[in-house]
């Protein structure tokens, strides 16, 4: 019975999505640290959203600890919210407002590589990703979005899928200037392209017609696709790092096809997918209101 209540409360959308920042917070300092070895982290600036994704998680942790709760909002009754859960929601507050900070810091610092010294689209596809660090935008916004607006309305929702939808955006970037290195030799590496693009459309038009319920499970479905692709350009960077002919194995990953950017596709399609779920059940909430309004009339 215990367990059942656990599942049931982490099956909650604003938990999922709590889960979800505090993970991807985490697992950013192995991908921040394979992705700044390749130069040795020649600059000591490359370090910080190293530390920030390491402290960050610790952070959070601390404060749903102090709110008694992973869900972060505030209590809807007129009871003053503890003294706790205020610092529990002010340092949540905080880590959202630096890990946006830290975003824009490192997209100007990787426009500022090359494409800033001559803007050329050759510069803008060999220097530095400079989309990559705006996951730490994304992430910080999504904390201040579960701290500042009810999780249980379509606006929630809605917010989750434009994030989700501008990561999407990024990761198209990523995909054709990645992919455009190589003059894209290999025709599976367009797949991720197509990919991205069909995800950008779809989430586009579940934010307009949000009220289409068969459209949303449709776009639920097109996200599972997009984890299948994720795990399958995953496999395809993990043969080409296989086949490199770096003597260690350290070397094969850091300069090889980059091992960890395929499961973007699976990230993204998790999170869109909380979106949608979270769109749906409010829309079906509504039609059910809608119903009992009508048959009490």
């Amino acid at each position: 019975m215990q367990v059942s209540r656990v599942l049931i409360a982490f099956s909650t959308p604003v938990i999922l999505v709590e889960c979800f920042i505090i993970s991807n917070l985490g697992f950013l300092a192995l991908d921040i640290y394979v992705a700044h070895s390749m130069n040795g982290f020649a600059h000591w600036a490359e370090w910080l959203p190293f530390a920030f994704s390491l402290t960050a998680p610790v952070f959070l942790v601390v404060a749903a600890t102090l709110s008694g709760s992973l869900r972060p909002e505030l209590p809807e009754s007129n009871a003053a919210p503890s003294t706790r859960a205020r610092i529990g929601r002010f340092i949540g507050l905080a880590i959202g407002a630096c890990s946006i900070l830290v975003g824009i810091a490192g997209l100007l610092w990787h426009l500022e590589s090359q494409f800033f010294a001559e803007q050329t689209l050759k510069n803008l596809v060999y220097a530095a990703p400079f989309a990559a660090p705006l996951a730490y935008s994304g992430l910080g916004f999504l904390l201040l979005l579960d701290r500042m607006v009810t999780s249980d309305t379509s606006e929630w929702a809605r917010w989750v899928i434009l994030l989700a939808l501008g990561g999407w955006v990024g990761n198209f970037v990523l995909s054709l200037a990645d992919h455009a290195q190589n003059a894209f030799f290999y025709w599976p590496e367009s797949i991720p392209v197509v990919a991205s693009a069909l995800a950008i459309g779809a989430l586009t038009m579940a934010m307009i017609d949000f009220a289409n319920r068969s459209f949303l499970r449709g776009c639920l479905i097109l996200m599972a696709v997009e984890i299948g692709v994720g795990i399958a350009g995953w496999i395809l960077h993990l043969v080409a790092v296989s086949h490199s002919p770096m003597q260690s194995l350290w070397d094969r990953v850091v300069y090889s096809a980059p091992i960890f950017a395929p499961m973007l596709f699976a990230d993204l399609a998790i999170l869109a997918m909380i979106g949608l779920a979270s769109l749906l059940m409010t829309a079906a909430n509504a039609g059910v209101q809608h119903s009992a309004v009508a048959e009490s009339q």
